[in-house]
């Protein structure tokens, strides 16, 4: 494992657990040259995921595209990077229990939007405001009142 501080290929496994889904080892590794401490995640590698995109082209689901823009949604909110990571797994989790290898992107968006609505309304709108793609304050304005309902 390369070192993400100094680029070391020298690390060592200081201790090693299984995540609370059980579907991921975390493992902390310290660098044998810098000694800087670091977590690395293990997962067991699945089936490819095909993502429908709205103009109609496939691309492969990308877990990290997928986390990036969450977090995107959740700056400056109280929303932590380990509820993101969990709001991750749970639709991947989702998305690999279906059906189909092929899921529309309209599908994660809903599923991510949902969860964001329990956990945080600014990040939420945020969200929304990306995914549906917002032209206007009246589209906002719309999307607050059914908030406050």
């Amino acid at each position: 494992m390369k070192c993400p501080y100094c680029g070391s290929n020298e690390t060592e496994v200081v201790e090693t657990r299984d995540s609370e889904d059980l579907e991921t080892i975390r493992r902390r590794r310290a660098c044998l040259k810098c000694e800087k401490r670091f977590t690395t995640y293990e997962r067991v590698e699945n089936v490819t995921l095909v993502v429908i995109k709205k103009d109609g082209k496939r691309e492969q689901f990308n877990r990290e595209k997928l986390k990036n823009g969450i977090f995107r949604s959740c700056e400056k909110t109280t929303v932590s990077a380990d509820k993101i990571e969990k709001i991750v797994t749970e639709i991947e989790r989702e998305l690999r229990g279906a059906d189909s290898v092929e899921v529309e992107s309209k599908k994660i968006g809903q599923l991510v939007a949902a969860r964001l609505k329990k956990l945080d309304k600014v990040a939420y709108i945020r969200f929304s405001s990306v995914f549906r793609r917002f032209v206007d304050v009246e589209d906002f304005e719309k999307e607050v009142k059914k908030l406050i309902k």
